[in-house]
């Protein structure tokens, strides 16, 4: 390694001229080929069963999300102005290449089943608009009167009116959504137009998460540049530290556009990340060189720099290989935007330290040592300076602080079992935010903007005619849509109550589903025939062995799905005794099975990063109670965080799913350093209470600056648009203070009571 740092001290300008020019090519692919992922589907990885079979489903029934447009009009829609509203605007969204005008549904294109002298008939509710008063009371009538429309596409205040527009998961784009905003907005006035949807909530994510990363990315720079400045009091020193941090973030972004790797919602994290880590071996680099010069004040640039690097290249290569693997761990999970983020910040994070170890130095070497005031402080150790206090303070109330810990870690274990994950798209913005409001409007108004379609598979061919089985679908309609979460629910079973009611004089009594295997056919077969059968294929195969339940919802976490599913499962059994298997299909499911995935992540991943951990710091200190030693103030780290999680009912998602790696990633570079000096004061003077003044005093000041800047990194978050980006920033602070409080106090006192590179029968040196 000394062959290496020598080149780097003779070649100063060539090492930073590489840099930057790797850097710029960087930047020229990431504006050619960087692009936001938003789509859940493809945050989730395509050979799962459950994704498998949910996108055959989709392909069966036609399913896709859809792009809602309310239509408020506080005195009523029955008006020729907002009817009007509502054919125009159907049809200009018919006029768009992304959306076919036949998954259009809307008041215009809703068909209205009614029972006639020759038999059914399905007609449009409207096709001019209506002029008098009487025609629009009759439309009126004719709404209020079906039940498939009535409270599904028209409020039952009559204020409110929807326009469904399905479309599928390969075609929206952000100039896609711009377009659908402009739209509605030429639309509005008297009428008040509301739009949501699934694909509005991931367009909005798609545009507010650049717009939140450039925003959070220059106060974070701000912050960390002034806490360093006020840390290492030099110009230079931040100058060069705050260089690595940006180099190592646009390498990291830029490898993620040259393998084509799309830029995911949580990926908007990786800078903050970087900024605030990437730091740290900066400030250890210049505390060591500090006290160096403390020492040497007569020493000139390239033996202080020799030292320094010397000195520090282990313990900063150790911490950057554990912070690394604290993150690749991340890359067992099969959620991909937690993969990537994972893969591509332990890049990030190994660059850091190679610009650290080559870019500091070579500024150095151009620019001179820091400027730093001069001080009579020769040993590095003062009989009463604040380290050399804090660690006689910890050693006598010893007891305390381990009951301290152990009463911590019991309140926090109580709060892990409270833990719930959630994937919801939408309680990643504010509550208050548009989009929520909008929401929360069409809820209120409607069905729900969220659904989950539950499959009926039979095993023979018309199996879905079977009234029994169909009685059995409508009973488990009516069971969910008693949840106050559900809005409605629409299957076969609806088509055919609204046929033998119509058919029986509008009689309520027939508001039911036919006893007769023979009349349901036939009611279908006239159906087919007086209807456009396109639309009776979204419920049904063409040889009903299979039928698609839609239960809408009022929202899109985990939980409200989770309630629909635990209200079918004692169903299951006995469409099974019939014949029928029941599966799930649809984004709400998708999102549900992404919970689960996300939750095995994280359990796989903090376990492999913890034992992982573990058995590099034994490589590392060649002693394996040291490694556990050392993992000791992460697991108390990471307990505390998922307890805390619990306790204030943060739930797990794609963003604070990353917590853990990050609390050990980051939280291990703490332990490392400090017995990593421990151990070399150990070995230099034989003497315990001489070495843990002096490893409080070197490592213990380095690690309280660098807790400082992560710590003052993070806490930027709390400004971010996305409520999961602020959680994060708290956590991973309250992580980065337990860490370092974790390191200086239960740690220290484990290493101090172990006697561990030290002979415990030597009294002298004890």
């Amino acid at each position: 390694m000394e062959k290496i740092f020598e080149k780097t001290v003779k070649h100063p300008w060539l090492i930073i001229l590489v840099a930057v020019i790797i850097s710029a090519a960087f930047m020229t692919v990431m504006k050619s080929k960087s692009r936001m992922e938003t789509n859940l589907d493809k945050y989730m990885p395509q050979d799962h069963p459950a994704f498998v079979y949910s996108d055959l489903a989709e392909e069966w029934f036609d399913i896709k999300d859809g792009i809602i447009i309310a239509i408020e009009n506080p005195k009523g829609i029955y008006n020729s102005g907002t009817i009007k509203k509502i054919k125009d605007l159907t049809r200009a969204l018919g006029k768009f290449k992304e959306i076919d005008k036949n998954d259009i549904t809307s008041l215009y294109t809703a068909e209205n089943i009614i029972g006639t002298e020759q038999g059914l008939e399905v007609k449009s509710f409207f096709k001019r608009i209506p002029k008098s008063e009487v025609v629009l009371k009759k439309l009126q009538n004719a709404v209020v009167d079906n039940e498939m429309i009535y409270g599904r596409l028209v409020s039952t205040d009559e204020k409110v009116t929807v326009i469904i527009a399905e479309i599928g998961d390969d075609v929206f784009s952000q100039k896609f959504y711009h377009q659908i905003l402009e739209l509605a907005k030429q639309y509005e006035g008297p009428e008040k137009i509301h739009v949501a949807g699934r694909p509005i909530v991931e367009g909005s994510m798609a545009y507010l998460g650049p717009k939140d990363m450039k925003q959070m990315v220059p106060i974070v720079l701000l912050v960390i540049v002034l806490v360093l400045w006020i840390l290492l009091r030099s110009i230079k020193s931040t100058v060069f530290t705050m260089l690595v941090v940006i180099f190592s973030t646009i390498w990291a972004f830029g490898l993620m556009a040259v393998t084509g790797i799309p830029v995911y919602a949580v990926s908007t994290m990786i800078p903050v990340m970087l900024i605030a880590i990437g730091v740290a071996d900066g400030i250890h680099l210049y505390s060591h060189l500090h006290l160096f010069l403390l020492q040497n004040p007569d020493a000139g640039k390239k033996e202080a720099v020799m030292d320094m690097l010397n000195g520090m290249w282990k313990p900063v290569a150790m911490t950057s290989i554990t912070t690394g693997v604290g993150f690749i761990s991340l890359v067992s999970s099969q959620v991909y935007p937690i993969k990537y983020f994972g893969l591509f910040t332990a890049f990030g994070v190994m660059a850091a330290m190679v610009f650290s170890l080559v870019l500091i130095p070579a500024g150095i070497m151009i620019f001179g040592l820091p400027k730093w005031k001069k001080s009579s402080e020769k040993t590095g150790v003062g009989k009463n300076s604040f380290s050399d206090v804090f660690a006689e303070k910890v050693v006598k109330h010893k007891y305390l602080t381990i009951f301290a810990t152990i009463l911590i870690i019991v309140i926090s274990l109580t709060g892990i079992s409270k833990v719930w994950i959630n994937s919801s798209f939408l309680e990643k913005f504010e509550k208050d935010s548009d989009i929520v409001l909008t929401d929360k409007f069409i809820n209120e108004n409607f069905g729900g903007t969220s659904t989950l379609n539950v499959i009926f598979e039979g095993d023979e061919k018309d199996a879905l005619k079977n009234p029994v089985v169909l009685e059995m679908i409508d009973k488990l309609q009516t069971n969910v849509e008693q949840l106050a979460i559900v809005g409605n629910s629409f299957a076969l079973t609806d088509y055919l109550k609204r046929m033998h009611k119509v058919l029986h004089a509008d009689d309520p009594a027939y508001d039911t589903i036919p006893l007769s295997s023979d009349l349901i056919a036939q009611y279908l077969l006239l159906y087919e025939m007086s209807g456009d059968p396109d639309n009776l294929w979204k419920v049904v195969d063409y040889k009903y062995k299979k039928a698609n339940l839609t239960i809408q919802l009022k929202s899109d976490n985990s939980k409200a799905v989770n309630s629909v599913i635990d209200i079918i499962k004692p169903h299951v059994q006995n469409f099974k005794d019939k014949g029928i298997t029941v599966k799930y299909a649809g984004s709400g499911y998708k999102a549900l099975v992404f919970t689960d995935l996300i939750l095995e992540g994280q359990i796989i991943s903090l376990l492999m990063s913890i034992v992982i951990v573990i058995i590099l710091l034994s490589l590392m200190f060649k002693k394996i109670s040291l490694g556990l030693i050392g993992a000791v103030p992460i697991i108390i780290t990471a307990t505390i965080s998922f307890g805390m999680m619990g306790l204030f009912n943060i739930p797990l998602s794609t963003t604070t799913a990353l917590v853990s790696s990050i609390a050990i990633g980051i939280g291990i570079d703490y332990a490392v350093h400090f017995i990593e000096r421990y151990k070399i004061h150990a070995l230099e003077t034989g003497d315990k209470e001489l070495t843990i003044r002096m490893t409080m005093h070197h490592s213990g000041r380095a690690i309280i600056f660098n807790a400082i800047v992560v710590i003052a990194g993070f806490l930027v978050l709390l400004f971010s648009v996305f409520p999961p980006n602020r959680s994060l920033g708290a956590l991973v602070s309250l992580n980065m203070f337990t860490s370092f409080l974790g390191t200086v106090t239960i740690m220290f006192l484990i290493l101090y009571l172990s006697n561990i590179f030290f002979k415990s029968g030597d009294n002298s040196k004890n």
